[in-house]
């Protein structure tokens, strides 16, 4: 393996939009004695007296990857913005190589130039790249207080996070549209997401957000409010869902399998617990397919992975999960294969409504152990001019590891 401080082929050097003056020694040196130099084609214009080849990297990003592996043995340097690991290529590079390929010097990265411009703490600050995903992705962290620092890919992505802002009741936010930092272009203007109207904004491009409104916020734990969700009638309903939830423990970096996952409401409470979390929806309804990724997509959880298929036929050659919930389609033939299939110590959480459904439960218990739990729900309904208690179906839930 290379000395991870001798012999690394790969540098990759953080720029920012101050050019030469902002680097390093250490990056002066990697430059001065690299053989090509790759990067984004405004960071290789920072560089115009470069006495090695120099080549721009590809768009889409992935299509660079091949190229950079086959330099192997040369003296690289690739160029970044700011800092590689924040949001940056440098994590999505390395991915491609062993310890000790690369050295990496970063400067600071947009965040940190933005927080000092705005005088915000960044470890209470919210901060997102958006260059390539949904503005979805800010909706759980939407209330009145928070403080986000986005990037952005260019000047109409600005209008459009403005327009999202007021669609979601947050129109009155704050907005400082921090435009190439850290260079002489800098440029730093203050508008309301409602009355946003700025022409001319520069790349790169950042915006502060100070949330503001009157907009709904989403709960923080799990549980949260049916109405968040888009169904037929096919859902967890919130109490039971808190409960479920509460039984598969999701923990960071864990997959779940959702099956009959409805609405899909279980699988993303599952991803809206830890932004790590992976989750995969299995539907037999193409319908209620559809709109689960719908409920995924309007929460801001687009790391949910829907299939159209039944269980436990179409779950075959899905990377395997850490956790299983089983929400509608309960069977013998289902607790079958995931016993025989799934690595020891899954976890199960299987709800059921249905007396036979039940019955299958408390049988599967006796054999295999774990915990049944009856959940039996009122909640108060008018009785003519008075009020009482209507009771919902109870609910059997089997919590097991395989």
């Amino acid at each position: 393996m290379a000395d991870e401080l001798g012999e690394a082929w790969l540098t990759i050097v953080g720029i920012g939009e101050d050019g030469p003056a902002g680097l390093s020694p250490a990056s002066r040196d990697a430059l001065a004695r690299a053989e090509w130099v790759t990067g984004a084609a405004r960071h290789l214009a920072l560089l115009p007296d470069l006495a090695c080849p120099s080549a721009a990297w590809p768009v889409p990003f992935a299509d660079g990857i091949a190229g950079l592996l086959a330099r192997r043995g040369q003296r690289v340097v690739m160029l970044v913005s700011g800092n590689p690991f924040w949001f940056g290529a440098g994590s999505v590079v390395t991915r491609a190589l062993e310890p000790g390929e690369w050295v990496a010097h970063p400067v600071p990265s947009t965040f940190d130039l933005a927080a000092a411009r705005l005088g915000w703490p960044i470890e209470t600050t919210r901060c997102l790249g958006l260059h390539a995903t949904p503005l979805a992705r800010m909706r759980p962290m939407l209330a009145p207080g928070v403080r986000l620092i986005v990037l952005l890919r260019d000047a109409a992505a600005v209008g459009m996070l403005a327009r999202y802002l007021g669609d979601q009741g947050f129109g009155e936010s704050a907005l400082w549209v921090l435009e190439a930092l850290g260079g002489p272009r800098a440029r730093v203007r203050r508008v309301t997401a409602a009355d946003y109207a700025l022409e001319n904004v520069v790349h790169p491009v950042a915006v502060g957000i100070e949330t503001m409104g009157d907009g709904a916020v989403l709960p923080g734990v799990a549980g949260r409010p049916d109405r968040w969700f888009a169904h037929d009638g096919q859902i967890t309903k919130r109490p039971v869902r808190a409960l479920t939830l509460s039984a598969l423990a999701p923990r960071p970096f864990e997959t779940l399998w959702d099956l009959g996952a409805g609405s899909g409401s279980i699988a993303i409470e599952w991803l809206l617990a830890d932004p790590s979390t992976q989750a995969i929806a299995f539907e037999a309804d193409p319908v209620r397919a559809a709109r689960a990724r719908g409920n995924a997509a309007a929460l801001g959880v687009d790391r949910l992975a829907v299939v159209v298929a039944r269980a436990p036929d179409g779950l075959a050659g899905h990377p395997f999960p850490d956790a299983v919930f089983i929400g509608g389609g309960l069977s013998e033939d289902l607790l079958d294969w995931l016993f025989r299939t799934l690595p020891t110590g899954t976890r199960l959480v299987a709800n059921a409504v249905t007396l036979e459904s039940e019955a299958l439960l408390a049988r599967w218990q006796g054999d295999k152990g774990g915990d049944l739990l009856r959940i039996e729900l009122s909640d108060v309904t008018p009785i003519g001019t008075r009020r009482g208690w209507r009771a919902h179906y109870p609910i059997v839930q089997w919590s097991v590891r395989l």
